[in-house]
C-alpha cells in the first residue's frame, strides 16, 4: 500500500502551479482506470463518491484524488440525498477517511463556505456546469464580456471563501488563461484552453468509448469501443460453444470431473438405498 505522505498533497498542487507545472487529470469510474492512471503518472483524478472505495484509494496510488460529492438529486450518499452543509460535511468527513485529498461540491457557497472553513478542500465550477445546466443550456459560458465578468465574479467569490479550487469548463482559452493566471486557486480546466492549471479529460474519452455526445475538447487516443465490441462478440461466441458442449455432451470432460475410488464407489453403492 502506498503510504499517504507519499502522496501529493494540497500543498504540492497549489506549488505545481506557482512553478508553472502542467497537471493532467482525469476522470475515472474502475479500479483498472485508476491503476492504470497511477501508473502513467496521471497527477489527479476525480473520482465520484458513489466509485469511491478503500479499494479504489489503493489503485490510485500516488494520484491526488478528488472525491465527488453528490449534489441533490444527482446521487446519494448512504442512501440519502445531501441537503444541509453538515450532510456535506459528514459525507466529506466520510470519503476523507477512505483517503480522498479533496472534494468536488457544485452546492450553494453557504454549503461550501461550511466545508472549507472545517479546513476541507473544496473544488467548487464555474462555467458549464451540468448541475445547473438549465440556467445556461449546454453551450461555452462567458463568450461576452458580460459573461465573462459574471464568471470572474464567480471565481472570486468561491476563492473568497476558501476553495482550494475549480472546474472550469467550456469557457473561451482567453478568459480560461487569464483567471487562471489571477486566482489563488487550482483551475481544473475542461474545454478551458492550454493556460488552464490542469487539463481535465474523462478516460471514457481518452479511450473513446463515450456514450452519446462526445464535447468539443475530448480527445480520443485508443479506440476502446472497437475493442469493446469485438470482446462482446467474443463472449456471445464462448456462450454459444459452452451451450453446445451441455446440449451434445462434450462438456464436461473428464478433467472436469472429480474422481473417486472403485473401491470407495462400490462401498457406496452397496450402502446406497432409494
Amino acid at each position: 500500500m502506498v503510504h499517504r505522505n507519499a502522496r501529493p498533497t494540497v500543498s504540492d498542487i497549489r506549488g505545481m502551479k506557482a512553478r508553472g507545472e502542467k497537471i493532467s487529470m482525469l476522470y475515472v469510474t474502475t479500479l483498472e482506470q485508476a491503476a492504470a492512471a497511477d501508473a502513467a503518472g496521471i497527477h489527479m483524478l476525480s473520482i465520484e463518491g458513489r466509485f469511491f472505495s478503500p479499494e479504489m484509494r489503493e489503485a490510485a496510488g500516488r494520484c491526488f484524488v478528488q472525491v465527488g460529492l453528490p449534489y441533490g438529486g444527482w446521487g446519494l450518499f448512504q442512501g440519502q440525498h445531501l441537503a444541509t452543509a453538515e450532510d456535506y460535511l459528514r459525507a466529506a468527513y466520510h470519503f476523507a477517511a477512505m483517503g480522498g485529498d479533496c472534494f468536488y461540491c457544485a452546492a450553494s457557497y453557504d454549503i461550501q463556505k461550511v466545508l472549507c472553513d472545517n479546513h476541507v478542500p473544496i473544488v467548487a465550477h464555474v462555467g458549464l456546469i451540468p448541475s445547473y445546466i438549465t440556467w445556461t443550456g449546454f453551450r461555452a459560458v462567458g463568450k461576452t464580456a458580460t459573461e465573462a465578468l459574471n464568471l470572474w465574479k464567480h471565481v472570486k467569490d468561491l476563492e473568497s471563501i476558501g476553495c482550494f479550487g475549480a472546474e472550469l469548463e467550456v469557457v473561451p482559452d482567453r478568459i480560461g488563461e487569464l483567471i487562471s493566471q489571477n486566482t489563488s486557486m487550482i483551475m481544473l480546466g475542461m474545454g478551458a484552453g492550454p493556460g488552464a492549471d490542469a487539463q481535465y479529460l474523462f478516460a471514457e474519452d481518452v479511450l473513446g468509448h463515450t456514450d452519446g455526445h462526445k464535447p468539443r475538447h475530448a480527445k480520443t487516443y485508443r479506440n476502446f469501443s472497437a475493442e469493446f465490441d469485438r470482446l462482446q462478440q467474443e463472449r456471445i461466441a464462448a456462450f454459444k460453444e459452452f451451450v453446445a458442449d451441455v446440449n451434445s455432451g462434450a462438456y464436461p470432460e473428464a478433467q472436469h470431473n472429480v474422481s473417486i475410488a472403485d473401491a470407495e464407489f462400490d462401498a457406496f453403492k452397496a450402502g446406497f438405498s432409494q
